[in-house]
């Protein structure tokens, strides 16, 4: 009987060799009945989730990650819905990337291949328990996961429904493993798993991800906070500005795409503080702004200095007003934490400039900061939201979930 965090891990490490070799139909057919399998343990799931919700409560857990903890049917009905839409998607095993022969004959082919074993460390996302299992079979990876105690009841259940599915469909289902009932030591036995667990990916608080970035002897893919800005420039239309403001923090602020900071150009001030700030706060955000936002708009909080570096995930915003795109462009470097940035323009010229000169993962023009995410760029769900530059940045969907190696094929040839 498997007793400890690294027994699961080695078994998710023996069934990757089988999930590896999966065809694009079996994989398909895993992802339908794992689906399947989730609308049939609705009624379990949100009784889990009920359960976990109260833990929470009960323990002041904050309303942004009691948001984020949250399974209803129509949460779970979408789920599902995720799933399937990832099933439809291009295999991302066995791409030709590179070819070529070698003057001596030898064919050479650079192919794309499952890491192996994927973990993720994550807090209070029961949809992730979901979506990183369906792009892992999906890219011939077996997972691992540690969800949290936020969410171990809620993780519990999904997992027992897809393990179930994989069953039932003949294949192992050691290749959905979590650590979750180890807790803390489960979290430290996953990022020292060097050599079972080939890729980490951490999602949550920065203080989580740091965590795992520096304490990790397993290579990870770093996801990052969102301090998420939207410039507010000279040009920008009324409507666009208060429309895409509205969305990207009002719809889900608990999540990472939610905009944080809007910095409102000086020659446009007059015209958008009051009518931009009286649009949120008819919506229940409360604004903290600077001195010149402060005296445009009524009910407005004065901002600190802590205002500009907080993910607040909760109904709050911070806006400032700026001399002109260069001091946008210098707050933004200050303060970012390179996940989004949009600009609001009818002038072309700063539009380009700012997508050419924001360091971020995902830069947009008129467009809310909501729409990065692994469903809206198509990918059908995501592994998460990688800031950093090497091997994956932005949106992770299936291809980041692959490697690559050399297939060589010859016909006797020797080095001379």
């Amino acid at each position: 009987m498997t007793t400890t965090a690294r027994d699961r891990m080695l078994l998710a490490k023996d069934a990757a060799r089988t999930i590896g070799l999966l065809t694009d139909a079996d994989k398909r057919d895993a992802l339908r009945a794992i689906a399947d399998a989730i609308e049939a343990a609705a009624t379990d799931v949100v009784a889990a989730n009920r359960q976990d919700l109260e833990r929470g409560r009960a323990a002041g857990l904050s309303e942004g990650l009691q948001d984020r903890l949250r399974l209803d049917e129509p949460r779970v009905a979408a789920l599902a819905d995720a799933v399937r839409d990832v099933a439809e998607l291009p295999d991302p095993v066995g791409r030709i990337l590179d070819e070529r022969t070698l003057p001596n004959g030898v064919a050479l082919q650079k192919v794309s291949v499952p890491f192996g074993v994927v973990g993720s460390i994550y807090e209070a996302r029961p949809n992730v328990t979901v979506d990183i299992a369906a792009l892992a079979l999906r890219s011939g990876n077996t997972v691992v996961l540690r969800g949290g105690t936020a969410a171990e009841l809620t993780n519990a259940a999904l997992v027992e429904a897809m393990r179930g599915a994989l069953a039932q469909r003949g294949l192992d289902p050691e290749a959905i493993q979590t650590v979750d009932e180890f807790g803390r030591e489960g979290a430290r036995e996953l990022m020292s798993a060097r050599g079972i667990v080939d890729v980490l990916v951490p999602r949550g608080s920065a203080q989580l991800i740091e965590t795992v970035v520096t304490q990790s002897s397993v290579p990870v893919i770093e996801t990052g906070a969102g301090v998420v800005h939207i410039v507010l420039d000279a040009t920008a239309p009324l409507a666009w500005a208060r429309d895409i403001v509205v969305n990207a923090k009002v719809q889900r602020p608990s999540v990472c795409n939610a905009v944080e900071t809007v910095l409102v150009h000086r020659d446009a001030a007059d015209r958008l503080v009051s009518p931009v700030v009286a649009a949120l706060q008819a919506q229940g955000v409360t604004v903290h702004g600077d001195a010149i936002v402060s005296r445009l708009a009524d009910g407005v909080v004065p901002a600190t200095d802590d205002d500009w570096a907080t993910e607040y995930m909760s109904l709050d915003l911070a806006m400032r007003v700026v001399d002109d795109l260069d001091d946008a462009l210098d707050h933004i470097r200050r303060y970012s934490t390179h996940h989004t940035e949009s600009i609001i323009t009818e002038d072309a010229a700063n539009a380009e400039r700012f997508l050419a000169e924001v360091d971020s993962a995902v830069v947009m023009a008129n467009a809310s900061t909501r729409f990065t995410d692994g469903g809206e760029f198509g990918f059908g769900a995501e592994v998460g939201i990688s800031t950093q530059k090497l091997h994956a940045r932005g949106p992770m969907g299936l291809a980041e979930l692959t490697s690559t190696k050399w297939l060589a094929r010859g016909a006797g040839q020797v080095r001379a």
